[in-house]
């Protein structure tokens, strides 16, 4: 609160933390700015494309491909994931013989338990044929599994914005995501993925099933997400940053002049 108060300007990542700064620490609304953070637009790209990701990674190219990427924490809502493909498999088994869900990360803090606990859910679930965990991989590995997949699944139960997201978006493939906290400004619901409100299995299975089976919806999807990420490179966070201190700085000097201090 004390920071709050003595700061000539705060940055916030979106909207929605904005609004934060205002309701829950009495920022002034007009000393409170967004400035999103940035996706290195050099390294992830569309580059070669799905086909040419998949040959590289020795992955079926007529496969159903939904990938997670990120640390595996409960609030990263993996075990949702698992759940919904759970859920989907069981209604609509023809997507089976495809289907393939890549669970790519690695544990957070101490030991393996919530890895572990994942893979009995995947084991009771029946789904040990569909679902495949993965280490974690390099800045330079991520971008051909994100390619290579038809959707990147960001199920978070809090997110304060979500590089994941536009890291995908950015290599062309949609994105869909809970509808909460940064999430709302890293996909373009409709136009680059799918914001699904709640975290019911049922409602993203419905979601993910309809996606699968909609492939010309995942290629204005696809162009939407390139499109989408495009506005969040490090440059535009840089110039964004670089015109609140501009204006904090100006500011500042008009007090001084009118003051004289």
């Amino acid at each position: 609160m004390e920071v709050v108060e003595s700061a000539q300007g705060l940055i916030a990542n979106t909207d929605a933390e904005a609004a934060s700064l205002v309701s829950l620490y009495s920022a002034c609304p007009d000393l409170v700015h967004v400035v999103t953070p940035g996706v290195d637009l050099y390294t992830f790209t569309a580059g070669a494309g799905r086909a040419h990701a998949r040959e590289l990674l020795n992955i079926p190219a007529d496969a159903h491909v939904i990938t997670f990427v990120g640390r595996i924490q409960p609030h990263k809502g993996p075990g949702l994931l698992i759940r919904a493909t759970a859920e989907m498999v069981s209604h609509s088994p023809h997507l089976r013989s495809k289907l393939i869900v890549f669970v790519i990360g690695g544990v957070s803090g101490a030991g393996t338990a919530e890895v572990e606990k994942l893979k009995e859910m995947v084991k009771w679930s029946g789904i040990s044929d569909v679902v495949r965990f993965m280490p974690p991989m390099s800045r330079d590995e991520l971008p051909d599994w994100y390619r290579a997949a038809d959707l990147v699944c960001v199920p978070s139960y809090s997110e304060s914005f979500g590089l994941v997201a536009l890291e995908s978006q950015a290599c062309g493939t949609p994105v869909v995501a809970t509808a909460v906290g940064g999430l709302r400004t890293a996909v373009a619901d409709g136009i680059s993925g799918v914001l699904v409100d709640g975290h019911d299995p049922r409602a993203w299975s419905s979601v993910l099933a309809r996606l699968l089976a909609e492939p010309q919806r995942r290629v204005l999807l696809s162009m939407g997400a390139i499109e989408h990420a495009s506005h969040f490179g490090w440059d535009a966070t840089a110039r964004g940053t670089l015109d609140v201190y501009d204006r904090v700085l100006s500011e500042s000097a008009k007090i001084r002049a009118t003051y004289g201090r």
